[in-house]
């Protein structure tokens, strides 16, 4: 208790200094301060609560979506926001009628998150209630009622009529044809942003034709002109779907019936090795050209249900892609099998606004795509290059001439070495770097411990050479990193043992964020460790996310250091096939605003979520 006796009282020595300051300077402050912040903040002072509950009043954006909070804590926050017009939610503690009661004409955004807990009849109360609503996020989960989601989306859709942002993701549900039937009749023609998962291809290819020509039918009725595909009524500028299949069909659509998009993001997950006459080749690609005003695509195949690749489609594609798209600025890429280094560099030296380019899982693509990157017209902002095995340190070397690089993701890459290090220093723009898989050693940690690059998330997952030795000079060089990094994943890490954490514990300030899974030399002591990292103590940052998925060494014991008062800020924790994963009813009891996973989702559970369990407040 001596450590959390000095946390007390230096919170009470900064909160007498912030009583002196003038009341209009402490507002100016706070009104400029997120919602989790500002939450922390009136904790510190009895003159910051007092400025917090001043300022929620004239708050008209409410943000909750870094916590689950329940139907009181909703209440008690919201009640107070007499001009909210956009509020985001994780849901997952909530259910209907926590819900229903803030909604009313005066929302114009609403983002519900991870909505384990909501019945498809929310749809038609959001209709109903919220008539002046542009922005719409909803991801609810799979109840296995497709056509009782579909009645209520479509009386959503039809008291929504100022709809200009709609993004629905269904959580769990596998390719349905009745989800989505027949919105293209009801969806408001004010929407330019559309985000669906899941969707059938067919489903949409109906749903684009029919739309376009029902627009041109309006049009023509109302003004007597008939109207060009060239200029249809709808003019949607984004457009993200998750499918079945990516083909030519569904290009060819698109491109013939949305020709403003500005935004066009598709991924397929195939639940079986697509027909050489129904995929995407060439010709599809080449068909973009139509969408002139392009500027983002992402054209991915997932491995999700199967290995699969685009294998229609060769450099020839990718040479009309760029030449036809010359405008774009981000480029994703996944799947890509036939594709060598000539396609994938026509891209770089083609698009000249290029700033994000992203390539996953493209098995001929290697260090010759990016041999004179120097001389590409783009400059570069982020790089990815997941799963890409013929990419080596050479690459990196290249990439050190791309001084505006903000983010490196070589994640897979398993020939970038030690070498490659001493360019990623010279990177003093770079926050990113996921290493993961690669054959860094200790000595390579020590070259980053020296740099500049203000790295604040930094993965290196898997790299099996790194050991406690090379965690302890990352946290001791002379560098920046040790005081920028914020978020460390060590998972997958023989060579990791408690030295390691204890060293984080001791040195790393700024770690909010620590991936540990699969270490099986941690133990106990390393729990109790991070449990006694207190925050405003030598100005460390308390941690916010802990993932101890299969930690195999922890026992029982370490049960006490996750009750208060230990973990003070901690939001949420992995415990999945540790010795502590049967006590989630005391752990929550204990703690009911931490979302304790079981499941193995990555940190935060961001795209892994299942149901929650209210009686153990698992999920």
């Amino acid at each position: 208790m001596g450590l959390l006796e000095t946390e007390q009282k230096q919170s009470k020595m900064v909160g007498v200094g912030l009583e002196g300051l003038p009341t209009t300077l402490i507002n100016e402050i706070i009104v400029k301060l997120d919602t989790e912040t500002l939450c922390s903040v009136a904790c510190v002072s009895r003159a910051l609560r007092f400025a917090v509950s001043e300022a929620l009043p004239l708050s008209s954006s409410l943000d909750l979506s870094a916590f689950s909070p329940d139907a009181q804590t909703l209440n008690h926050l919201v009640s107070r926001c007499k001009g909210l017009k956009i509020l985001t939610l994780d849901c997952l503690r909530l259910d209907d009628s926590s819900i229903t009661i803030f909604l009313g004409p005066h929302i114009q955004e609403l983002n519900l998150l991870r909505c384990s807990l909501l019945s498809y009849q929310l749809l038609r109360s959001i209709g109903e209630s919220l008539p002046n609503l542009r922005l719409l996020t909803l991801e609810p989960s799979y109840w296995d009622l497709p056509e009782m989601f579909n009645r209520n989306l479509v009386q959503m859709l039809t008291g929504c009529s100022y709809l200009e942002s709609l993004c629905l993701k269904i959580r769990g549900a596998e390719f349905d044809a009745t989800f989505f039937r027949s919105i293209e009749h009801f969806l408001p023609k004010t929407v330019k942003i559309l985000k669906l998962q899941p969707v059938l291809e067919q489903d949409v290819i109906r749903f684009i034709r029919e739309l376009s020509v029902n627009r041109n039918i309006l049009e023509t009725a109302e003004f007597g002109i008939p109207s060009s595909p060239a200029s249809p009524g709808f003019k949607l500028q984004s457009l993200s779907l998750v499918l079945d299949i990516i083909s030519d069909e569904l290009i060819s659509s698109i491109t013939n019936s949305l020709p403003f998009l500005i935004e066009l993001h598709l991924e397929d997950r195939p639940s079986k090795e697509p027909s050489p006459f129904h995929d995407l080749t060439n010709s599809g690609l080449q068909s973009l050209r139509f969408c002139r005003h392009l500027t983002d695509i992402s054209l991915i195949r997932s491995r999700h249900n199967l290995p699969v690749y685009f294998k229609r489609i060769n450099d020839m594609g990718m040479l009309l892609l760029s030449e036809g798209c010359r405008l774009l600025e981000s480029v994703r890429l996944g799947g890509f099998c036939r594709v060598s280094d000539a396609g994938f560099a026509s891209i770089l030296h083609s698009c000249w606004h290029l700033k994000k380019f992203e390539v996953r899982n493209a098995l001929l693509l290697s260090d010759l795509a990016f041999h004179d990157l120097t001389g590409a017209p783009c400059s570069l902002v982020e790089v990815k290059l997941s799963s890409c095995n013929l990419i080596t340190s050479e690459t990196v070397h290249k990439m050190a001439s791309s001084r505006r690089l903000e983010m490196l993701d070589l994640f897979g890459c398993k020939s970038i070495a030690d070498s490659s290090l001493s360019s990623i220093t010279c990177l003093n723009k770079l926050t990113t770097l996921n290493l993961g898989g690669a054959d860094v050693t200790d000595r390579g940690l020590s070259v980053l411990s020296q740099g500049y690059s203000p790295i604040s998330h930094l993965c290196l997952r898997g790299c099996k050479r790194v050991t406690d030795k090379g965690v302890s000079l990352l946290f001791h060089g002379c560098g920046v990193i040790s005081k920028t990094l914020t978020a460390l994943d060590l998972g997958h890490m023989p060579g990791i043992s408690d030295k390691s954490i204890l060293t984080i514990a001791a040195v790393g300030t700024g770690i909010t964020e620590l991936c540990i899974r699969y270490c099986f030399y941690v133990t106990d002591s390393s729990v109790e460790a991070l449990a006694t990292k207190r925050r405003l103590q030598d100005g460390r940052k308390p941690l916010r996310k802990l993932d101890l998925f299969h930690c195999t060494g922890l026992s029982v014991k370490s049960l006490e250091s996750l009750k208060r008062p230990f973990f003070q800020a901690l939001k949420w924790i992995g415990l999945g096939r540790t010795c502590l994963s049967g006590k989630g009813n005391e752990i929550c009891n204990e703690r009911p605003w931490l979302t304790l996973c079981l499941d193995g989702c990555e940190m935060g559970c961001h795209d892994g979520w299942h149901f929650h369990r209210p009686e153990t407040r698992d999920h």
